[in-house]
């Protein structure tokens, strides 16, 4: 989203200032008209503005008028179709809000969007890390953060494996009911065996009795019969313990109790070689972390492949400040004070590309960052500025003549609009009044 025109009305005065997509520089503002300013800009995408109206552009590039006027209903027209969009702004409250439309409010909004010295230096403080590994060799760096992360996934893949090989439970398991169904099945073979005899001896001995009592040989055949149901439930027993030892064999991925012999035989055989890996690939991880460690020093990888971008976004401004001095007459040789606030102010406007719930990029405003700095440094700061807006859009507002000089000489190119004031004026009370003489 880019601002195209911010319109206010008080009164009977109408103060209106337009936006180059790309950079526009608000000269000879002091501290009081650039706070006004920079709470009206913020405040009209807001909610409680009234007075102030606001041309914009989203990122389909779409344009789109913001209008409140003092008294009447407000507004959002689609300046192309000449439709009104209003509810697709509308917040829970029922009034206008585009920051909310953007999953913004207030607060977030004047923290992302406003940056000023404070902002400026507490955020090159903050990328301190991310300065000292942009000065490294980044295809060395990021080679061998690969390959302690490559190596870490090694070890745990090959970790899992033997942990999976090794299921203590599972074995003993197996163990458990195999022993029992080898003990079952020998009690079973024993009791067949005799019970065989039994049958045979009671059938023997019952034919006899017949002949001569016949009632005394019911007991004698009943001792046969029980002996063989009692063969019966064991073999009961052993088909179930039967099922229970395949349950296992199953659970372990093989179809009989030979089979998974044979592939613990083969699993102890492949030790030896699986034991060399793991030392092979812990080896492998020992040499790339202390790699990393003399490189990056106590900065984990972890930490340094989720700030991935924001480093590689440094060291390119690296290259780019370098390059400065060879087709810039007016950019100083490369020094660490320009270094840090140039990664803090790229890093910001990195930050605004997608801050917008849905991706959307949003404009950065500067109030004045650049102060107490060299006159070379800030104009070093300029050059970098000019080449990386647009993507957001930025709107620097200041009172360094320095600055406008540099800003009349770039607006000739239509790279940069320029802004000041046709004539002096004193602030009033409302925030922004005291800029309304101003004029491309």
């Amino acid at each position: 989203m880019q601002y195209t025109r911010l319109v206010i009305e008080e009164g009977a005065t109408t103060f209106s200032l337009s936006f180059h997509p790309r950079l526009t520089v608000v000269a000879g503002v002091d501290a009081s008209a650039r706070k006004g300013l920079v709470a009206e800009l913020i405040g009209g995408l807001g909610s409680t503005r009234t007075g102030v109206n606001l041309e914009l552009t989203d990122d389909r590039g779409r344009r789109l008028a913001v209008l409140r006027p003092a008294s009447g209903g407000h507004r959002v027209i689609d300046l192309t179709s000449g439709s009104d969009v209003s509810e697709e702004f509308r917040g829970g409250d029922g009034r206008l809000d585009v920051l909310g439309r953007y999953g913004m409010d207030a607060r977030k909004a004047n923290d992302a969007l406003h940056l000023d010295r404070i902002g400026l230096n507490r955020d090159a403080q903050r990328d301190d890390v991310v300065q000292r590994l942009s000065e490294l060799d980044q295809t060395e760096l990021w080679s061998t953060a690969a390959r302690v992360r490559i190596t870490e996934d090694e070890l745990r893949a090959l970790g899992e494996s033997r942990d999976l090989d090794e299921d203590a439970e599972l074995v003993a398991r197996i163990e458990r009911h195999h022993h029992t169904l080898e003990a079952v099945l020998d009690q079973h073979r024993r009791l067949r065996r005799d019970a065989s005899m039994v049958c045979a001896v009671s059938l023997l001995a019952a034919m006899p009795v017949a002949l001569v009592r016949p009632g005394m040989a019911v007991p004698i055949l009943a001792i046969g019969l029980i002996t063989v149901l009692m063969a019966f439930m064991l073999r009961a027993r052993v088909e179930a313990v039967q099922r229970q030892e395949q349950s296992a064999l199953a659970d372990a991925g093989v179809n009989s109790y030979l089979g998974y012999v044979v592939g613990r035989v083969n699993d102890m055989m492949d030790d030896t070689e699986s034991r060399r890996r793991r030392l092979a690939v812990a080896e492998d991880h020992r040499a790339a972390a202390m790699r990393w460690t003399r490189l990056a020093g106590d900065v984990s990888v972890e930490w340094a492949l989720s700030h991935h971008e924001e480093i590689e976004t440094a060291a390119r401004l690296r290259r780019e400040l370098s390059n400065l001095g060879q087709i810039s007459t007016t950019a100083p040789a490369l020094d660490e004070e320009t270094t840090a606030l140039a990664q803090s102010l790229i890093s910001h406007l990195g930050r605004l590309r997608t801050l917008g719930s849905g991706g959307e990029s949003l404009p950065l405003i500067l109030d004045d960052p650049f102060t107490e700095v060299a006159p070379s440094t800030k104009l070093t700061l300029m050059e970098l500025l000019a080449r990386s807006a647009g993507t957001p859009q930025v709107i620097l507002l200041t009172d360094q003549d320095e600055v406008a000089s540099w800003a009349r000489l770039e607006a000739l190119t239509g790279e940069v609009a320029l802004v000041e004031p046709s004539i002096s004026t004193q602030p009033s009370q409302r925030p922004g009044a005291a800029s309304r003489d101003l004029a491309v």
